[in-house]
């Protein structure tokens, strides 16, 4: 039975999702491990934000000492943009402003910024920074944002999901370093994969045991095991941190056993007990169903899936393509038509197996190659 809560939460995309402290932390940790010097003397813009609840505006402004931060600029949609069911009330911080504005408090974004010691306390901290409204509704794509992001040498944020492509784009444009949460499906798009296919792109450290946890005011509109009403928060297990940020795990290799020991003692039932691994119908490579099972002995082309970009490391492995696009390897050995099955065109666009006589399409896969150098 379909979970109507869930669908219709999708279906109003409703992107306002706010981050934990501590899964940022984590991910910044990661970066500051690999170099320490990695933010110092940066300026990092935080768009698509809410300054006041954003957790990733308090990580930066109390660490902007230890970090080295020339400059960290916040910035957030107008209110009247936003889905609120009940009435917008400004918080205090907002009214108690010499500025406050009735008026702009819902028609226009705010942004924040921290560049030196305002309160005269020696520190620059959470408690220095300095707001003011902004002259439009504060989306990324307005030429007012556009100027911020060019003057920023670092983007960090939690995008809307349902603008991922054309964000990440935006960055992209602007050739930015970035840290930025997306949908793991995100790897499929056609705007997505040559960034990581070229080594322009990767995934980051990487949410604890996969499960990201967000705030949300819709949270209740998810069904359960997304809804989590002993906090509050809803959780989500596709999440991930893509980047351009070097990171230590990254390097690390993925140990790997032989493809006899994996088809002896795989735990999996797909390839345990079997003679050998599978063949695509049309591609030249062999499927690889677990990323755990990928053979340390097999030189040649395999599909795995897209799952194994979170082991995955460019110093152990090539990325050749993707089975969910066409003829992007280079690869591709043969095209199927109505007379082969009804459903060719899904066939066409992912890896075959053949089964007598029968075309089995599996999920996207990545094809990958051992580096031998």
């Amino acid at each position: 039975m379909p979970n109507i809560n869930l669908t219709a939460a999708k279906n109003a995309k409703n992107d306002e999702f706010y981050t934990q402290y501590a899964d940022i932390e984590k991910e910044i940790n990661a970066y500051l491990d690999y170099d320490p010097d990695v933010f110092r003397s940066k300026t990092i813009l935080l768009p698509c934000d809410d300054p006041e609840w954003s957790n990733f505006t308090k990580y930066f402004a109390q660490n902007f000492e230890r970090f080295g931060l020339k400059k960290l600029i916040s910035t957030s949609y107008a209110v009247e943009s936003k889905k609120y069911k009940t009435g917008y009330q400004p918080t205090l911080f907002e009214t108690s402003a010499p500025y406050f504005d009735k008026v702009k408090t819902t028609k226009n974004g705010k942004i924040f910024t921290l560049s030196h010691d305002r309160t005269g306390d020696q520190k620059i901290n959470v408690d220095d920074l300095e707001w003011h409204y902004l002259d439009g509704d504060g989306d990324f794509r307005s030429a007012e944002i556009i100027a911020l992001r060019d003057e920023a040498d670092m983007i960090i944020t939690n995008p809307p999901f349902s603008l991922f492509r054309e964000f990440l784009a935006w960055i992209v444009e602007a050739e930015k370093q970035f840290v930025i949460i997306g949908n793991m499906n995100a790897i499929t798009y056609k705007e997505v994969f040559p960034l990581i296919k070229n080594d322009e792109m990767w995934l980051g450290n990487g949410f604890h045991a996969g499960n990201a946890y967000f705030s949300t005011p819709f949270a209740k509109e998810y069904g359960e095991g997304v809804y989590i009403p002993e906090t509050g928060l809803v959780k989500f297990r596709n999440v991930c941190w893509f980047t351009n940020l070097d990171h230590g795990r990254r390097h690390q290799p993925l140990p790997l056993m032989t493809m006899a020991d994996n088809l002896k003692f795989s735990k999996h039932k797909q390839l345990k007990g079997k003679d050998a691994y599978d063949r695509y119908d049309n591609y030249d490579a062999i499927e690889v169903p677990f990323t755990d099972s990928i053979p340390s002995d097999y030189d040649g082309v395999m599909g795995v899936p897209i799952s194994f970009l979170d082991k995955y490391s460019p110093d152990q492995f090539e990325i050749l393509g993707i089975t969910d696009r066409d003829n992007n390897s280079g690869m591709k050995i043969k095209d199927y038509t109505e007379q082969d099955a009804p459903n060719y065109g899904d066939l066409n666009r992912r890896g075959v197996i053949k089964i007598g006589k029968k075309y089995k399409p599996t999920y996207a896969r990545l094809l990958i190659r051992k580096r031998t150098t």
